[in-house]
């Protein structure tokens, strides 16, 4: 596959920002009622905000691997988080480099250091890289280079912007350039800065009163499948001492220690969020400052999306919305339009499916460089300048997902794949590890949920049962069925043949 270059008279610059956990409903830009975000709001009302981007593995590391390649994780070999990446494979940076931009990393890596039988781990196809080691810490963290390990002294979301800057600033030349700023920031443990810490918390300036709660808080999950009720990221029960810093009053009800370790959860989830919206703010008035803004694509996004209370939990992992929907706000004044509707939240609402396979291709066509072959993701770029063309009807678009990780230590999720459309998600569970590193050898048995995201849009009310959406849920099976042959993944060993597709009525 390959790209026209673009028609501006210089290649822009790209800066990558990218955090981690963070949802799309703590952004004012997508109507958050719990937070404020202005400087990535200024990003979306400067350019684009896309309300459907969507990550096809809601984990850290797969995400990122799936980001950098364009590719699913069974084709990039990440997915779990014990599974590091081949960073020899090639990648939207990798590319860029080949066309001549100056490249950098800074941040969180999360895709393994170091190698294994051989294989590199460490960043790849960067003129320049500073990583985090793993998660990587907070409050003065250790950065891995190609000269080896040191400890900054300050916090980490500060210092990735910092060391990112300082890398541009001492470029020479002219050649276009691409910086990656991947934060740790907001990932559990979720610890503040100074600066931010308890900006939330009832008494702080400009706090009226409690952070909202979501409606869905008290789910108790009876609409959803065995696999949903094991898994251990329940607000009242799966957080931990060190995640809320503070000892649980006593005397409480069950019911008010969930509010109050929620309103604990929050409060420091969100400080840290300010923190990086500082940053990007941090970013922008810097290109501002250098005359580089207008030409420049600046992306902010999150690898995945996060549970904020809805249904009780935190966490992501599972293919429900608030796990799955990325945040995807983008600018770049000379190609990209602006302009929401009035009233609407910041950007020009971009509204077609795609996912976290799109962007490197998408990247790669605003910079005027080819796609390689290997990328299965579709560039999007077309309906981000407006120049896109009808390519069927909206009812058609759908994507297809996998979570591998089955049953982990952590949060017991079950290993699913399953098929999103604009009206339903169709979600498999095989709950099988299949041997991979990090799942458990322990097997339960398959289950299906179907969701009406229209009629249903929180998700309560599993039909994949219900004879009233019998027909539905046979059209979606084989969508899926072709859907994962065509990214050429295989169905577990045990999932029938969807009947649609063994009677040849439905050929894809």
């Amino acid at each position: 596959m390959s790209t026209a270059p673009t028609t501006q008279s210089r290649r822009p610059n790209i800066v990558f920002l990218l955090s981690d956990d963070h949802a799309a409903h703590a952004i004012g830009a997508y109507g958050s009622v719990v937070n404020r975000t202005p400087h990535i709001d200024a990003v979306a009302s400067s350019g684009v905000r896309l309300d459907n981007l969507f990550a096809t593995n809601s984990l850290c590391a797969p995400s990122r691997a799936t980001i950098l390649t364009g590719t699913y994780s069974h084709v990039n070999g990440v997915t779990t988080l014990d599974t590091p990446i081949d960073a020899s494979q090639p990648t939207f940076v990798t590319a860029l480099r080949e066309a001549g931009y100056r490249t950098a990393f800074v941040g969180k890596w999360h895709m393994g250091d170091g190698s294994t039988d051989g294989v590199s781990h460490d960043p790849q196809g960067f003129d320049h890289w500073e990583a985090l080691i793993d998660q990587g810490e907070y409050h003065d963290p250790r950065f891995l280079t190609a000269d080896g390990l040191r400890v900054e002294e300050g916090y980490a979301t500060d210092l990735i912007t910092d060391l990112a800057l300082r890398w541009v600033d001492g470029l020479e030349g002219d050649d276009p350039w691409c910086v990656l700023v991947w934060h740790k920031a907001p990932h559990r443990s979720w610890e503040p800065d100074d600066r931010h810490e308890g900006m939330y918390a009832v008494g702080a300036p400009g706090v009226d009163g409690l952070i909202p709660v979501p409606a869905t808080f008290t789910d108790d999950l009876s609409g959803r499948s065995d696999t949903a009720r094991r898994a251990a990221m329940r607000i009242a029960e799966h957080l931990t001492a060190e995640d809320l810093k503070q000892p649980v009053p006593q005397g409480l009800s069950h019911e008010a220690e969930a509010l109050w370790k929620y309103q604990r959860y929050m409060e420091d989830y969100l400080a840290c969020v300010a923190s990086v919206d500082d940053n990007v703010g941090r970013v922008t008035d810097w290109l501002r400052d250098r005359g580089d803004l207008d030409h420049t694509v600046v992306v902010y996004s999150s690898d995945q999306g996060f549970f904020l209370g809805d249904h009780g939990w935190f966490d992501k992992r599972f293919m429900y919305e608030e796990s799955i929907r990325m945040p995807f706000v983008l600018s770049y004044p000379e190609a990209v339009p602006a302009g929401a509707p009035a009233g609407a939240p910041a950007g020009r609402p971009v509204d077609r499916i795609v996912t976290n396979a799109d962007i490197a291709p998408t990247l790669l066509e605003a910079a005027g460089v080819a796609v390689p072959e290997r990328m299965q993701g579709r560039s999007f770029w077309a309906d981000l300048t407006g120049s896109a063309v009808s390519q069927g009807s909206p009812d058609d678009e759908g994507f297809y997902y996998r979570y591998w990780m089955h049953d982990d230590s952590s949060h017991q999720v079950g290993a699913h794949y399953g098929y999103r459309t604009r009206r339903h998600t169709l979600i498999y569970f095989y709950n099988d590890g299949l041997g991979l590193p990090g799942c458990s050898d322990r097997r339960f048995p398959a289950e299906w949920e179907l969701y009406d995201n229209v009629r249903d849009p929180e998700q309560l009310h599993n039909v994949a049962d219900d004879p009233a959406h019998a027909e539905v849920r046979e059209r979606l099976e084989a969508r899926m069925w072709f859907a994962q042959k065509a990214v050429g993944d295989e169905p577990h060993p045990e999932q029938p043949v969807p009947r649609l597709v063994a009677e040849g009525i439905f050929t894809g």
